[in-house]
């Protein structure tokens, strides 16, 4: 089910990121932040367990930086 959210978000975040660039930094360092404070969270179990908690909220962490990012890359190379 996190899966799901995540790609929505960054599908959101892709198309909010080409039709309004400045707008969209917001929401992303928002979701951004949201996803830190999970992996902090999930970072407190002991050894092992804390880096395999962590680690879909810092690669989700990721996506969602680059889908913001790709989508005003994108906006930035049209023609008009």
């Amino acid at each position: 089910m996190m899966i799901v959210g995540i790609v929505a978000v960054c599908v959101v975040l892709a198309i909010l990121a080409f039709f309004v660039p400045r707008l969209s930094r917001h929401p992303e360092r928002g979701t951004q932040r949201t996803l830190g404070a999970g992996s902090r969270a999930g970072s407190k179990a002991p050894g092992v367990l804390g880096r395999l908690f962590s680690k879909p909220f810092r690669s989700s962490s990721k996506a969602v930086g680059s889908s913001g990012s790709a989508g005003r890359r994108a906006r930035g190379r049209m023609p008009f």
